[in-house]
């Protein structure tokens, strides 16, 4: 797994999306991160709402909820 180059660090709390389709989560589902943790890699630990926790997620695997939504609706 690559690490992410992007300074937007998630915060505790931050409401995500799985970016892509992950072991028992599909794309597009929304979570909430409950772990942040690392130095040179940061990493989360999120529970997404159909009820499975996954961890070592890397920031490119999660996108903002909001930011989500915006994108959706600019898709149409």
């Amino acid at each position: 797994m690559t690490s992410s180059t992007d300074n937007d660090e998630l915060k505790v709390n931050a409401k995500v999306v799985a970016k892509d389709d992950l072991p028992g989560v599909p794309a597009g589902t929304p979570g909430r991160v409950t772990l942040k943790n690392g130095f040179r890699w940061t990493r989360y630990r999120v529970e997404f709402d159909n009820g499975v926790g996954i961890g070592s997620l890397d920031r490119a695997q999660l996108v903002p909820r909001k930011e989500y939504e915006a994108q959706q609706q600019a898709a149409g």
